[in-house]
């Protein structure tokens, strides 16, 4: 039996997912959350086989969520849920200790076979991405443009291209503001970006946003 937590901020996403893992003989789900605090300590107390975890979250987003969840040494396996086919996040969700990157799009087959491929200790990348990582591969290092930021980076430019003020983004990563303009400065310095305009055009180019 694989034991899971499904953890989504959107409660329709969530009681969907939950419904149809609940047809499954194979599957139980020990909890559900829209929180990435709240995931942890969850993973914390339950020990699910998996963690189905959206990338997109109020407090900790996908990566730092990742980061915690491993770091409690136990045997969660993490399989990440996103709407952004993006390869960059997925390398460094694996890179994190990830198991797992699929895409809302997927199928409900797709999705209940990487949550059966990841608890039986293997990794699982939606086609679509493990193509465009494949195709990485042999690119000349830095050829894809947001590989030359550091993790932080990356959270501070997404914060940035929704539009978060550095006050806001101060809070949510729980950092300084002075420390939030050092990260903006580094971020428009390596990419040859002017303003949080460019940041959030370069975003959506990118696919690290979406347009709503």
């Amino acid at each position: 039996m694989i034991s899971i937590v499904v953890v989504d901020d959107h409660e329709l996403v969530r009681s969907g997912i939950c419904r149809l893992l609940d047809g499954e003989s194979d599957i139980t789900i020990l909890g559900q959350t829209g929180s990435g605090h709240e995931a942890v300590a969850l993973c914390r107390t339950e020990k699910p086989d998996v963690v189905l975890l959206d990338y997109n979250l109020p407090d900790l987003d996908g990566l730092e969520t990742t980061q915690q969840i491993v770091a409690l040494g136990g045997e969660t396996t993490v399989l990440i849920l996103t709407m952004y086919a993006n390869e960059e996040y997925a390398t460094r969700l694996i890179q994190a200790g990830a198991s797992g990157f699929i895409v809302k799009a997927a199928s409900a087959d797709e999705m209940l076979l990487a949550i059966r491929k990841v608890a039986a200790r293997g990794i699982y990348v939606s086609p679509e991405i493990m193509d465009k990582m494949v195709v990485r591969i042999g690119m000349p290092e830095g050829e894809t443009p947001e590989a030359v930021l550091s993790n932080r980076e990356m959270q501070v430019l997404v914060r940035l291209a929704r539009g978060a003020t550095t006050r806001e983004v101060s809070g949510s990563l729980n950092l300084s503001q002075s420390t939030v303009e050092t990260y903006r400065s580094r971020i428009l310095e390596k990419l040859n970006l002017r303003n949080n305009s460019d940041i959030t055009r370069f975003a959506i180019r990118r696919g690290l946003i979406d347009l709503d």
